[in-house]
């Protein structure tokens, strides 16, 4: 007997990578033989890194954080958004930007954290809202410890895996969009889905499609749009 739970005939699971964000003019750290926005990625994205140098880390995100807040969702993220109209909708993404939040998405878990947000060095749960603002070197928590991103980096542990499984057992509409599926364990996720739930993939970049999955090979502006219409019109 199965404890897997009925499937939602009215839940659609999106699950977003770097892709849907370089629609947007956001780069990823692999658009350049392991480089991020010019800098080696081990260097700003690892623990290593930050241990080495806290305010070039800082610096970066700052950068980073003010460049995303100045980039705008594309025509997939609103039409992720606007599924809601008709389904039960929760995105679960590898990106760190607030794109699907501001084109309208309610439901949005972030596997990898979120920059406009900072967490104390010493106690994982103390996170802040910060918005657009900085974190500058000296910039602490009340445990008196560093404020650094909230961010997970190279080697560190995803955020919110166990509620993203969980999501993923009960959706009849699965949609996966600009990820090459290369970063483990979040990439894993998508073989919790079921054998009768929808499954596509939308993306430029992918080696290997997960087993019950249809590709789509292409732009997310573009192709997420047509797949969001279809689901809607049933």
């Amino acid at each position: 007997m199965s404890n897997k739970p009925p499937i939602n005939p009215n839940k659609v699971v999106v699950f977003s990578g770097a892709g849907i964000s370089a629609e947007s003019g956001l780069n990823t750290f692999r658009d350049a033989n392991g480089l991020w926005e010019n800098y080696p990625v081990e260097l700003v994205a690892t623990s290593k890194g930050w241990q080495q140098d806290p305010g070039l880390v800082l610096d970066f995100y700052n950068k980073l954080r003010q460049q995303s807040n100045h980039a705008q969702p594309n025509q997939a993220h609103y039409a992720i958004a606007d599924l809601e109209k008709t389904f039960d909708v929760v995105v679960i993404t590898q990106n760190i930007d607030d794109l699907h939040e501001r084109a309208g998405s309610s439901v949005v878990i972030h596997l990898h954290g979120e920059l406009n947000k900072a967490r104390s060095s010493l106690d994982n749960d103390l996170i802040y809202n910060i918005e657009e603002k900085p974190i500058h070197l000296g910039q602490k928590c009340e445990l008196n410890s560093q404020l650094r991103p909230h961010v997970v980096w190279f080697g560190e542990t995803p955020l919110h895996m166990e509620k993203a499984r969980k999501h993923f057992l009960d959706a009849a509409y699965v949609l996966v969009v600009g990820t090459s599926l290369v970063v483990e364990p979040a990439a894993g996720l998508l073989k919790k889905a079921r054998y009768k739930a929808q499954k596509i993939i939308v993306t430029l970049d992918i080696d290997k499609i997960p087993y019950g999955y249809k590709l789509l090979r292409g732009r997310a502006s573009s192709l997420v749009p047509a797949v969001c219409e279809q689901w809607r019109r049933g």
